[in-house]
Formats: structure tokens, sequence, C-alpha cells
């Protein structure tokens, strides 16, 4: 969803800003948690310029970091998915990352998808089940006599949605979330109530609750967990399933684009767009770009609506 980018202020001005963003928290975190002073993404400075053939420490997070997004495949026979060595079909990940991201496919770990690799992201993965949905979501359009290719929204595989008898959808906070946060997650249903066929409203009968939102920390039970400050953000499930997880380690805002934090509201949008079957896009700006930013604010595009409207038929 964009580049980590802060607004330049005077040190002393940062300082006593920083000092007043809610850190949103509900536990006391484990060992290297929210004290955590690197992103989880970081050893891939250290892999910048590395390729098939080579092998070099750090080479397995960089197999793990791609198979957590669905690039890279374990296989019988492979019999480096648990080492250091580059191997062939580690260069077939990246290569496929770079075809995503509209980099060179080169299947070397350049500069350039060093530093996409690295951006704090959302945790759903880009290829589900070997489904690579941010491919099928390119379409050629006729331009001034040639064909260019336009990336747009995408769908989860099979493309999973509400029934149509489900138009309403309840939602519930669990146990443990920020009394602060549950105002901008509110703000992002009704945001998504006024572009979409759907309207939401809040209950406090956990049996009921269509969609559950809560605030976890690394392993929490579901298959995915987070990994400390600055790298996965937050996830959420395709219909129905309607879990959504923020990382409880991350610092938030509740109030808007502030310095250092990431916008509880601005998250929530995307993550929403999750539950109702959208999935990444690559659209500049679009809600559903796989990338979040600190510092920021975002709304929906007409890409976001234009896909869920897509995928409702309405």
């Amino acid at each position: 969803m964009g580049a980590k980018r802060s607004p330049l202020f005077p040190l002393i001005n940062l300082s006593l800003l920083l000092a007043l963003i809610p850190v949103l928290s509900h536990a006391k975190p484990p060992p290297q948690s929210s004290d955590q002073k690197t992103s989880p993404f970081e050893f891939l400075k250290h892999l910048q310029g590395c390729h098939k053939g080579e092998k070099l420490k750090g080479i397995h997070d960089l197999k793990m970091y791609l198979e957590n997004f669905g690039y890279y495949h374990k296989t019988e026979n492979n019999t480096h998915a648990n080492d250091d060595d580059f191997d062939e079909l580690l260069e077939f990940a990246v290569k496929t990352y770079q075809q995503n991201y509209h980099l060179k496919a080169t299947g070397t770990l350049d500069a350039q998808t060093v530093s996409k690799m690295m951006m704090p992201r959302c945790g759903v993965a880009d290829i589900i089940n070997g489904t690579n949905s941010m491919q099928s979501g390119k379409k050629k359009h006729h331009h001034s006599g040639s064909f260019h290719t336009v990336s747009h929204y995408t769908f989860f595989p099979s493309a999973p949605r509400w029934p149509p008898s489900k138009y309403h959808l309840t939602y519930r906070f669990l146990l443990g979330t920020p009394t602060q946060a549950r105002s901008p997650v509110a703000r992002a249903f009704q945001t998504w109530a006024r572009n979409t066929h759907f309207t939401f409203s809040q209950t406090h009968v956990l049996s009921n609750a269509d969609i559950t939102i809560g605030f976890f920390r690394r392993n929490h039970g579901d298959g995915f967990p987070f990994d400390g400050t600055g790298g996965i953000i937050a996830h959420a499930f395709a219909p129905t399933n309607g879990r959504f997880h923020y990382d409880a380690d991350e610092r938030y805002s509740t109030v808007g684009a502030t310095p250092g934090a990431f916008d509880l509201e601005t998250v929530a949008l995307h993550e929403i767009g999750h539950l109702l079957g959208l999935g990444h896009s690559l659209v500049q700006g679009a809600i559903m770009e796989p990338f979040i930013s600190s510092g920021v604010t975002k709304g929906l595009h007409p890409d976001d609506i234009a896909g869920i409207r897509a995928l409702y038929n309405v």
C-alpha cells in the first residue's frame, strides 16, 4: 500500500508527538516482541545481490519469507528447502515475485526487489494454494492501436463470497481489543457500507457474530503467526470465515496520519476488503494494495469499489 515514510519534524517536536501516540496493547509482550528494534524483514538487506548458485547465510530466511506469501513451494525432490542454497526453485519464486510487482524479472535479489520486500504489509498471501490471483488480475486494454497490461482488483481462489441472504453482517470485538480501536474500525465498516450493498452492525454476542476482530501477538492459533514490529501488520480471512486480526506489537494511531504509527481505520479498510472477498490489487492508491505505510491514511479507490461490485454482480 505504499512505501513507509514519515514527515520531517524538529527533533524535540517529534519526540513529544511520539510520546503521545497510543500504543494499543492488551497483554505483556513476550521476549523480543514489543522491544524489537528492527523489522523482521531486515535480514533481506544482507542478501541484496544474491542469485542462483550462491550459498549465503540468511537465504533460508528468504525461502521462508517467499513461502509465507505463496511463492516458494517445497517439493519432495527439493533437497535445498531447508538450507542456505539459492536453488532453482528460489530463483523461480523471486522471478514470480518480481513479475507480480512489475519489477525486472531477473531472479536476482536486486535493490528494487529488496526494497519492495522490506515494506510493512498485510499478511494475506499473494499466491494461495498455487493460484496467483495477482497474475490473473492483469487484463489487456486496447489503447492507441496497441495493447498494454493493467493490473486491478483480484479475488481469492474460486472467488468465495457471502451468500445473497447475508447482505447484513454483524461484527464483534474480541476480549482484549483496546477501547480506542473500536471507533476507527466501526468507521471503516461504515465506509464499506456506503459503497456496497452490505450493511454492518456491532453485536456483543459471540455466537451471533459473522465477523470477529481482535489484537494478537506472534503465534495466536490461526496458523498465521505475527512477527513483531514492522513486518506483517494485520491479516483477515476470505468469506465466510470472518476473522480479522491486528498485530498487537505494532504502534497504531486512532486519529489519522501520525508519524511512526499505522492508522487503525486505514488498516481496517484493507482487511474488511478481504473479509468481503477481495484479494490484493496493484493499482497505486487502492486500499487493497498489499503494502501498508505508517504515518499515512487512505480511503477506498474506484478500483476497490469496482472489484466488490464485480464480485457480487451489483
